[in-house]
């Protein structure tokens, strides 16, 4: 009897620690493709990040401003007559 009581609790440990192997195994699969799937994410990200930078750059330039500046708000260096020095 006791004989028969040990196999059965041995093939019970068994099944359950088959059925924790297959658990792991799929949380270990679901995690690699999260893990792949935000990779995948974060090199979009950083690319989007370079050209936001490079468009930034393009727009703060000193030529572009001073090129806007004239064109469209109709500004102009001041005329040696029209530049008014304050003394404190």
């Amino acid at each position: 009897m006791t004989l028969r009581l040990l196999l059965t609790v041995l093939v019970v440990a068994n099944l359950a620690s088959a059925l924790a192997v297959v658990y792991a195994r799929h949380q270990h699969r679901q995690y690699f493709v999260q893990i792949n799937k935000l990779d995948r994410e974060r090199d979009e990200l950083n690319i989007e990040f370079g050209r936001l930078q490079l468009e930034q750059a393009t727009w703060a330039e000193s030529n572009r401003i001073d090129q806007v500046a004239r064109d469209r708000l109709g500004m102009k260096f001041p005329e040696g007559v029209e530049t008014v020095v304050i003394k404190p």
